[in-house]
Order: C-alpha cells, then sequence, then structure tokens
C-alpha cells in the first residue's frame, strides 16, 4: 500500500448522494449496526454471521477503526440522512494499486431493501474510485442465489464475467460467485452522456 492509499482509507472522506451519506464508522454506530446485523437475512449472503449482541457489533467496529487507523481499505457507514440513521456498509476491501483495480462489497438493513438505497450508494463508490482512486476496473460478487445483488450490480451498469466455483469459504462451506466488473472506460461513456 503506497501513502496516497493509506491516506484515502486513514482520512476516508465523506461522500454525499440525494438520500445518503457516507462516512466513517465509528463506535457511537454500534446500536444501528447491531440492528441490522443481528437479522439472519441480512447475513445470509456475506462473509460474516449474524450478530448475536452488541458486542459482536463493538467487536467489529473495533475491527474496522483499526483498519482505518492502519490505512486499509475498509468501508463507508451508510446513512440515511433523513432519518440520520446508519443502515448499512459500504466500501472497497481488495484494492490492487499495481493493476488499478478494486472490489466493493455491502450490506444493507432489510428495513432498507428494494428502495434503490444500495444503488445509490454504490454509484458513488463507484464514481470516488474512478475519479479520487484513479481505477481502471472496479469488480463485485455475489453468491448465484443473492439475485437482489446482482440487480444492484447490472442497475450500476456493471457486466457479468462469470461463475467462479468454489472462489470464497465462509461459515465452513465453499461457496461460487459471479464476478461482475465495471471499467472506467465504459463508465465514462454511460455516465457523460
Amino acid at each position: 500500500m503506497n501513502d496516497r492509499a493509506f491516506e484515502i482509507f486513514k482520512n476516508l472522506p465523506v461522500l454525499e448522494t440525494e438520500r445518503l451519506r457516507l462516512r466513517k464508522l465509528s463506535m457511537r454506530d454500534a446500536g444501528d449496526v447491531f440492528e441490522y446485523a443481528s437479522v439472519p437475512e441480512v447475513a445470509e449472503h456475506v462473509t460474516w454471521n449474524y450478530h448475536r449482541n452488541v458486542s459482536d457489533s463493538l467487536h467489529y467496529l473495533r475491527f474496522i477503526t483499526q483498519q482505518y487507523q492502519d490505512g486499509i481499505p475498509s468501508p463507508w457507514g451508510i446513512v440515511h440522512k433523513d432519518l440520520g440513521k446508519l443502515i448499512g456498509t459500504i466500501g472497497f476491501h481488495v484494492w490492487s494499486l499495481a493493476n488499478r483495480y478494486a472490489e466493493v462489497g455491502y450490506a444493507l438493513s432489510n428495513q432498507f431493501w428494494n428502495k434503490g438505497y444500495t444503488t445509490e450508494a454504490f454509484n458513488e463508490v463507484i464514481r470516488y474510485g474512478f475519479e479520487r482512486m484513479h481505477l481502471e476496473r472496479i469488480e463485485a460478487t455475489c453468491k448465484p442465489a443473492n439475485t437482489a445483488s446482482e440487480r444492484v450490480m447490472i442497475k450500476c451498469g456493471m457486466q457479468y464475467e462469470g461463475l467462479m466455483k468454489k472462489k470464497l469459504f465462509a461459515k465452513d462451506a465453499f461457496h461460487d460467485l459471479k464476478l461482475y466488473s465495471i471499467i472506467k472506460e465504459d463508465w465514462e461513456q454511460t455516465t457523460l452522456k
């Protein structure tokens, strides 16, 4: 990780969309994180297990805030502006400076599913990745059964590249993952129309 990468994640900027504010997570978010992360359906398609108590959420937030301090790729908290409430996370969890690509992951409270919030946040993260991080490619993956996540990727202009067999080992099992990506040139063509 070079100095520029270190500074981006150490000083993760606030990003704004029409309905959302993307900002660093803090220990004060434990209640909101627990509210959505304790729902088994929210954790069904991600690598982490649902939170059984607030201690699980505090442990997660300690881990993420340490990642910020170390300048390691870490997520933004997704805050609903009107409610002033944290409703999920989104961010880069893989970044290859040499190859100028990054991978995005996200999770959202089930109370806010099917309202376009993830797509709104993801479009802003894509913009930031291409304009500020100088990426050439952004990737995202999902389990084949996670059709809602797949719809988000498609709405954000990503293209399906194929099925990666047994790509992920999580929750004591191997999982196939669908790979989606968008390259800067394609994003510019659709965004600058």
